[in-house]
């Protein structure tokens, strides 16, 4: 089983370019994982909010595959404590899918169309935070998911 975060926009903060790299490094050690960047969109001023949702939303669609299991990181997503999250990792992985894909919207979310694929959502906090540094946070929470499934030191409860 494959693991990839796939996200609207690069993300341009040297700092977290390394942290997010070293956290994949890490998660390798357990299994496959990679990150997939859909370009941001050019030109959107004359574009509704909507009508970007929309535009991302083909881009989006063309990434996923069948078989796919389609985890939105949504605000109104379930919440999980680190434990709770490596429980459910856990599951997932033993459910067998081919690649489990964490999924990072643009700036205004995702369309109806996207919302309608996924399989589940998922919320990292209540807070707001930009979506670059949401991929630092959830690289380390995948990365502690893996350490607690295989009873190793870095996770303290």
């Amino acid at each position: 089983m494959r693991i990839t975060l796939l996200a609207v926009g690069k993300t341009n903060d040297p700092h977290f370019i390394a942290g997010i790299e070293e956290y994949a490094r890490r998660i390798r050690h357990y299994l496959p994982f990679d990150i997939e960047i859909i370009p941001e969109l050019r030109n959107t001023k004359s574009l509704t909010e909507e009508q970007q949702k929309e535009k991302e939303a083909d881009l989006l669609l063309k990434t996923f595959c069948q078989g796919d299991y389609i985890i939105l990181l949504d605000e109104h997503g379930r919440e999980y404590r680190s434990m709770e999250f490596a429980a459910w990792m856990e599951k997932r992985m033993a459910a067998g899918p081919k690649r489990l894909v964490f999924t990072i919207g643009g700036p205004y979310g995702f369309s109806p169309r996207i919302y309608q694929r996924a399989n589940e959502k998922v919320s990292l906090s209540k807070m707001t935070f930009s979506h670059q540094m949401i991929r630092l946070i959830f690289a380390e929470q995948i990365y502690r998911a893996m350490t607690i499934i295989n009873h190793e030191p870095y996770h303290h409860e």
